[in-house]
């Protein structure tokens, strides 16, 4: 009788372990409009000046092949493993974090020390600096596709979108505030506008440089 039942306790957690559905959400960043075919693996990108997004799910545990055709040309991306990816298809470097709180902007007041580290955050995640899987923020160049989570369920708040202030965090596991760089250089500027400072370094530019080699 008992090993009868732990054969049955054995096969149910190989059948669960088999069962368990993959699962893989890319979100695509562009600056143009975005075509995407049946497959969901092949995709056009207009050219433009406009922020786009489109969300692609997958349930197969194989490796997804995105083959791209954009305005500088055609380039195939890769997601291997479950999760959460953003594609970025845009002309821009798109930079982002975990974000920690429910809301952007939630304290009401900040003193001059916290500016001051908020700024010089920002200003190391803008040229690509501490950025780390470990740390939870990433610097993506046009044309890349990077892993941000594990879990396909965390919520994304792309370029040009504010998270709500009634945004209930609760709901979600994670989530993940992305901005392009020209927002970033904005946001830089009215801090050092806040601190009382002056720019130390030209928010972007190595991004930039950075961008146009992977562009080439």
């Amino acid at each position: 009788m008992k090993r009868t039942s732990r054969f049955l306790l054995i096969s149910a957690v190989v059948c669960f372990a088999a069962c368990k559905g993959h699962e893989k959400k890319i979100l695509v960043y562009a600056s143009g409009d975005i075509q995407v075919d049946n497959t969901r693996q092949h995709i056009t990108v207009a050219d433009g000046t406009t922020h786009h997004e489109q969300e692609l799910d997958f349930t197969s545990g194989d490796p997804v092949n995105l083959d791209i055709q954009a305005p500088q040309g055609k380039i195939t991306l890769t997601a291997t493993d479950d999760g959460l990816y953003i594609a970025n298809l845009k002309n821009d470097t798109v930079v982002g974090s975990m974000q920690h709180v429910g809301a952007e902007g939630g304290e009401a007041r900040i003193t001059q020390d916290a500016l001051k580290q908020k700024l010089d955050s920002l200003q190391k995640l803008a040229v690509g600096q501490n950025v780390s899987e470990a740390n939870k923020n990433y610097f993506i160049v046009p044309g890349k596709i990077q892993k941000i989570s594990s879990d396909p369920k965390g919520k994304v708040f792309g370029p040009f979108t504010t998270i709500p202030g009634s945004f209930d965090a609760a709901s979600v596991p994670e989530i993940y505030k992305f901005y392009s760089m020209k927002e970033m250089r904005e946001i830089i500027g009215n801090l050092e506008k806040m601190a009382g400072g002056t720019p130390q370094v030209q928010a972007g530019q190595p991004a930039d440089d950075q961008s146009k080699k992977a562009s080439k």
